[in-house]
């Protein structure tokens, strides 16, 4: 059999058994090719190149092996092969985080080009802190954007800072990523020009009905309360305290935006565009967070 013919069959049975994607791939035949390639130990760019190969009969078990633990175990692909892609960024996990998504790192690539976010920096942008870090991909890929800034990452779990750990050190960062451990920003000292996050926001209803493949995540990492902001209320609250008189909070709600403009609904806040729409990430300054503070403190 040829490589793309096994590809092309593992996909039709990840369609057939009705897994769910959204954790690197978004369809059958992607996630299937990740299986595959990975299984034969084949660099994700391998495909085109070796479409045709043909395979031996121990390839083909192999790749069929991994393909059936994806699907009876409904865990990400990221897991069963313990690494994720972000903007073209290798990354390890492993469950004990959640495997990296966020639509922030779109933000943060550009670095000093023409992204969106650079409009809201300065040449006076020197401290970063990724809140939330969880597998520290976020950090690896701000500090690889912004070589002259220093990163603070923090998490409250000791899972999570330990598979950090492993990426900051993947990426030779160790010594412009510090890494410790906080309760949201308690153990943050600022001040900070600029602070992202990528916090848990998903709501009650919606933890509810996650698939199998989202439950198989830390649930520490996803679940925001009922109406999803419980976390944002204190991190909102919180920040202006953390940030420079430049500093600038990114900020990832993900599909919660009705949620969020319900819970501040006098928040000056800017929408930031990505690959999903306007509506997935927010940005405030300093004297934007620091009037709704001021509002919910007065609450």
């Amino acid at each position: 059999m040829k490589l793309i013919d096994l590809i092309t069959a593992q996909s039709a049975r990840l369609k057939q058994a009705g897994v769910s994607f959204g954790h690197g791939t978004t369809n059958a035949f992607d996630e299937a090719a990740w299986l595959v390639l990975a299984a034969l130990g084949l660099p994700l760019d391998a495909l085109e190149a070796r479409a045709q190969r043909e395979l031996s009969a121990e390839d083909d078990a192999k790749a069929t092996a991994l393909v059936t633990q994806r699907i009876e175990s409904r865990q990400p692909a990221a897991y069963l092969t313990q690494e994720a892609w972000l903007q073209n960024v290798p990354f390890y996990v492993d469950e004990r985080v959640i495997v990296p998504r966020s639509y922030i790192a779109e933000l943060l690539a550009d670095g000093e080009g023409e992204g969106t976010l650079d409009a809201w920096l300065s040449d006076r942008t020197q401290r970063v802190l990724d809140l939330c870090t969880g597998n520290g991909s976020l950090a690896v890929i701000a500090a690889m954007a912004y070589p002259e800034v220093s990163v603070d990452a923090c998490d409250l779990s000791d899972d999570a800072l330990a598979v950090a750990r492993i990426n900051v050190d993947k990426h030779q960062l160790g010594q412009r990523i510090r890494l410790f451990k906080s309760d949201l920003l308690a153990e943050a000292q600022g001040p900070y020009d600029l602070i992202v996050c990528n916090p848990p926001y998903v709501n009650s209803e919606s933890m509810a009905a996650l698939p199998p493949e989202y439950r198989a995540e830390p649930q520490m990492a996803l679940a925001g309360g009922a109406d999803g902001m419980d976390l944002v209320r204190r991190i909102l609250r919180d920040a202006p305290a953390r940030l420079s008189d430049i500093g600038v909070l990114v900020l990832e709600i993900g599909h919660e935006r009705t949620h969020f403009e319900r819970a501040f609904p006098k928040a000056e806040v800017a929408w930031l565009p990505t690959s999903a729409g306007a509506d997935e990430v927010l940005l405030m300054t300093r004297d934007a967070l620091a009037r709704l503070a001021q509002r919910m403190n007065k609450a």
